[in-house]
């Protein structure tokens, strides 16, 4: 087993914007992944496996709702604690963050602002700790980038509601007790609810044999006339913009993330261009190295001095969905960038789990997809600027 010997890159001195409690949150799950996920993910990733172990671990580092108040379980963070937390666990691996990821922005977030306080009381704690663990039912197997034409649907039968439809590429749902799932009414108005792992007609196939976030659990929610009580409707906001300010929340975390990624690939390229040695000196004295390794720092420097402006904005409450879409979408295909550029620094090895970078390059494939995919968010910017809707 390889050690963990990742140093952080920081070319421009952000450390000295970051508060002493932001740098305690982030050495303390830098710490946790270099223990307990550095030393089991190459295997786990091969295994095509969560490792389950992790989630107390994660729940410890305050990765399960940062920014929940801890009159709910959570800790209590501001927005860019939890995106330091994002940042380091993918670091460790993509599908590890997106296992946080799910729990904090779609299944917390959505239930701390949209639930009553009866909702909140049952269900933040017991997900804050991971003793409940949960999935956000959005994605359709006919709906991805136009969540408004879901067709998964419920109906009001007097003292409960019957829940039909299905989802998909639902990250944890094999294993979540709860599940956050949007869905039409009868009126076509789309609303939240929560299902709880056991109601009759609601099952989680999983799905095999994908090439990216190997070493997260991805699945189907099935939902054939499942009676959900009246009291499991989210209350405090209905329609498509009741899900798209969950996406926010977790698009915002995965800008974050993806740095992580991306220092990672740069770490290990830089590395390894100082010890391979090919005619009679490193690597990373020749031109088109130290050209390529200039190039990845400068990228991620960029993309950390975004992301702690969205960050910074984000405490304000006055970071806007396009702010945080550009973030999103500028970030994760920097990561994807230097992930490949990296693997050729590598050349052989780097197409080995000696090393992590196939790994991060196969999981930034999803990322660049999921929550928005990379050219919807191009899309996102462009109707922001001119005013002009392409999606219609």
């Amino acid at each position: 087993m390889k050690p963990d010997l990742f140093e952080a890159p920081d070319y421009y001195n952000l450390d000295e914007l970051l508060t002493d409690e932001h740098k305690l949150v982030r050495d303390a799950a830098r710490e946790w992944v270099k223990r307990d996920v550095s030393p089991i993910i190459e295997d786990y990733a091969q295994k095509a496996e969560f490792p389950t172990q992790i989630i107390n671990g994660l729940a410890e580092i305050g990765a399960f709702g940062p920014y929940i108040p801890a009159e709910y379980g959570g800790a209590g963070l501001d927005q860019i604690s939890y995106g330091l937390i994002m940042q380091e666990i993918e670091r460790g691996d993509s599908g590890v963050r997106s296992t946080a990821s799910v729990q904090s922005s779609l299944v917390m977030y959505p239930i701390w602002k949209y639930g009553n306080e009866e909702q909140r009381n049952k269900y933040l704690p017991k997900l804050a700790s991971g003793e409940w663990m949960g999935c956000f039912g959005l994605t359709e197997p006919d709906h991805g980038s136009n969540p408004g034409g879901m067709v998964t649907n419920f109906k009001d039968m007097g003292d409960h509601y019957l829940l039909n439809g299905a989802k998909m590429w639902i990250s944890n749902a094999p294993f979540a007790q709860v599940a956050v799932v949007w869905a039409k009414n009868e009126e076509g108005r789309i609303h939240g609810l929560i299902v709880e792992r056991g109601m009759e007609g609601f099952t989680t196939p999983e799905t095999h044999n994908k090439w990216s976030l190997r070493a997260s659990a991805t699945g189907e929610l099935i939902f054939d006339n499942v009676k959900i009580p009246k009291e499991n409707l989210l209350p405090n906001k209905s329609g498509l913009g009741a899900p798209l300010g969950c996406l926010d929340s977790a698009r915002y975390g995965i800008a974050w993330g993806a740095i992580g990624a991306a220092m990672d690939c740069y770490d290990t390229a830089l590395r390894y261009s100082k010890e391979r040695i090919q005619f009679g000196k490193p690597i990373g004295q020749f031109q088109l190295q130290q050209k390529k390794l200039a190039e990845m720092i400068t990228e991620i420097t960029k993309a950390q001095l975004l992301t702690w402006r969205l960050g910074v904005l984000r405490n304000e409450d006055k970071a806007t969905s396009a702010q945080i879409s550009m973030a999103k979408r500028n970030n994760v295909d920097m990561a994807i960038n230097i992930a490949r550029e990296a693997r050729q620094m590598l050349g052989g090895m780097g197409i080995t789990g000696e090393y992590s970078i196939m790994r991060h390059s196969m999981n930034l494939e999803s990322v660049i997809t999921y929550e928005g995919t990379h050219d919807i968010h191009l899309l996102i910017t462009g109707m922001d600027v001119t005013g002009l809707n392409a999606f219609k």
